[in-house]
């Protein structure tokens, strides 16, 4: 089954023409559910980092302390600053 043909287009790369921060998540998040762990990160660098902050979140959901708010700011910024990262190895090293 091909489910590359039911993921959602960028709409972002289809009106400007160049990927967005977020381009390459879905296809990174199919690898890495089969299992294809390194091409998951040449697709998406930030996927990790962007799975371990939604575990954060859905962890802060279920704790609304205070410190697990000041921890999910936190791994929101480390997890901005992954996305950069990777957006600049996708486009100038991969």
């Amino acid at each position: 089954m091909n489910l590359e043909q039911y993921m959602i287009p960028c709409l972002f790369k289809t009106i400007f023409g160049f990927d967005c921060l977020g381009c390459g998540f879905q296809r990174s998040l199919f690898l890495l559910f089969q299992g294809e762990f390194l091409a998951a990160f040449k697709m998406y660098p930030a996927i990790f980092s962007c799975l371990l902050f939604l575990f954060f979140v859905l962890f802060h959901f279920l704790d609304k302390s205070k410190k697990n708010k000041k921890l999910v700011w936190k791994m929101a910024i480390l997890n901005f600053v992954f996305i950069i990262i990777g957006y600049y190895l996708k486009h100038f090293y991969f």
